[in-house]
């Protein structure tokens, strides 16, 4: 039996939240969003999404304005960049978990720090050169570590091995 979407006898912000962003595949697709994957295609193949979900939730986060259709693909809005702070601290507490497997840990650097250099972001976000906390458009991520054998070797996830600016269209 499917878990309901709606919750109207909630007075709770989070509730709320959960009815837009709250399903299993929706927080990964605005992952790879931010992270500059844009084209339906590359979506399916780096989450191994059925077709028929990943429409689904795409058309669900254009309706809330959390992303962008244009000629492309997918983009997200400044709406959605307000997400990003919780997207952060949700990869950060799975990172922490993680690191015993050898998982992938992002870092992420002001691109636009007026202090000059990239240096990491605090865990919350703030630039540690300028005391910005910068947006994602305004952020390099870096992937460090990982597993000695790639679990995954799609276009994507070798693309997503570089450090690049968040955002920037993947090729």
């Amino acid at each position: 039996m499917p878990l309901g979407q709606g919750y109207p006898q909630q007075d709770c912000a989070m509730a709320r939240a959960l009815e837009v962003v709250g399903d299993r595949w929706t927080l990964l697709v605005l992952r790879d969003c931010f992270f500059g994957v844009h084209r339906f295609a590359d979506l399916v193949a780096h989450l191994d999404v059925p077709r028929a979900v990943l429409s689904d939730r795409l058309a669900r986060l254009v309706d809330a304005g959390l992303l962008h259709r244009d000629g492309s693909g997918y983009r997200v809005t400044e709406d959605a960049a307000t997400l990003w702070p919780a997207l952060r601290s949700l990869a950060t507490w799975g990172e922490s978990r993680q690191r015993s497997d050898g998982g992938t840990v992002r870092r992420f650097a002001h691109a636009g720090c007026p202090a000059g250099g990239e240096p990491d972001t605090d865990p919350d976000g703030r630039c540690p050169r300028c005391g910005a906390v910068p947006g994602p458009a305004d952020l390099v991520v870096r992937p460090e570590g990982g597993p000695d054998v790639p679990r995954r070797d799609d276009d994507v996830s070798r693309a997503l091995r570089a450090s690049h600016r968040m955002q920037t269209p993947l090729p």
